[in-house]
């Protein structure tokens, strides 16, 4: 299974060893990495700029009005596991550090996460447990193996000298945090578990389930009218025939507890593009996370050849949008007339 790997550069002041403690991190797990089918991304936080944390609302919402929150959000989402090099700044991680953690929330949840920590006398190690405790509290998984560099003694010229067993100790940082991503996966990944309600389960759209599925849309859009006030939303107005003829031409999931449907959505591939749509969830059973759910699991039926997810919503529908660019999507067209956004979100190439 090929993984992301966002290995991140904390340090951002003039002089830093951080940049060349990376670089040294990846030549020296360079094979194991391409036998692991392991990506790596270096993520320099000095390159990336983020101002401190200037976005009004709570990271959870994940309603974020910046571009460079989206962009980080974005490529956060897309690793699978991260590895923190950061120096030791007055016995604590970097406030560079802390402000990437703090401006996001959903995006680190559930990926585990290794350091290699550089300094004088402790070699950094303090600045590692203080990260550990954010890191624990935004559901990341700090993994057992670690690199621990004295600059006296494992530095030379601003370059981490030759040493068989540094070189083994990264490779074994690397080996623990890919195994545990697998180990994470279907916590990240609901589509890989059982359907997260009592009850439920998720099964292709049959004939007999067409009623029931007309009377959830309808329930669903009504709060698509209300937030985007208007009634002239399409979904409110299909017939049994309309919604019959589309599930012909799509692929539809719907999700039952106890026999009553409760969530449905559709896909279908346009060339390279993974169509995903009229994603419903019973009114009940709105803010529960059915709909991540549902997003998830259409994501991962995507065929092999699929490059990007679409998906579209009401302009003025905030929560959808909010959930979507939490996911990982990006607004990239606003459709005034038709009182809709587009949003797509591209597969990470490993």
């Amino acid at each position: 299974m090929s993984q992301n790997l966002m290995v991140i550069v904390a340090s951002t002041r003039p002089g830093r060893l951080g940049p060349a403690i990376t670089s040294w991190f990846v030549d020296a797990t360079h094979n194991q990495a391409r036998d692991l089918g392991v990506t790596i991304d270096v993520a320099d936080l000095a390159e990336i700029n983020l101002p401190l944390l200037d976005e009004p609302e709570h990271p959870a919402s994940g309603n974020y009005v910046h571009q460079h929150t989206r962009d980080w959000s974005r490529r956060v989402a897309a690793a699978d596991a991260f590895l923190v090099v950061t120096p030791e700044y007055n016995f604590g991680m970097p406030a560079t550090l802390k402000n990437a953690l703090d401006y996001l929330h959903a995006e680190w949840a559930w990926k585990p996460v290794g350091f290699i920590s550089y300094g004088n006398t402790s070699a950094g190690t303090r600045a590692v447990q203080m990260a550990k405790q954010v890191v624990t509290t935004l559901r990341m998984v700090p993994i057992g193996a670690t690199v621990a560099l004295r600059l006296s003694e494992h530095l030379d010229g601003g370059a981490v000298r030759p040493d068989p067993s540094l070189a083994t100790g990264a490779q074994a940082v690397l080996t623990e945090l890919a195994r545990v991503a697998v180990a994470l996966r279907p916590l990240r990944f609901p589509g890989d578990v059982e359907v997260p309600v009592a009850g439920g389960s998720v099964a292709p759209v049959r004939a007999d389930d067409l009623a029931e599925l007309l009377v959830l849309q309808r329930a669903s859009w009504v709060q698509e009218a209300i937030a985007n006030n208007t009634l002239a939303v399409p979904p409110l107005h299909e017939t049994f025939e309309d919604v019959a003829s589309w599930a012909s031409t799509w692929q539809v999931w719907v999700v039952r507890q106890y026999g009553r449907l409760i969530g449905a959505v559709r896909a279908r591939a346009e060339g390279a593009v993974w169509d995903i749509g009229r994603l419903m969830v019973a009114p009940d059973h709105a803010g529960r996370g059915l709909g991540r759910w549902l997003l998830a699991y259409a994501e991962q039926q995507a065929p092999p050849e699929i490059t990007t997810f679409s998906l579209s919503t009401g302009h003025h529908s905030v929560r959808n949008i909010a959930i979507y660019q939490h996911a990982g999507y990006d607004l990239v067209e606003r459709d005034d007339e038709a009182g809709v956004v587009h949003l797509t979100k591209f597969l990470v190439t490993v």
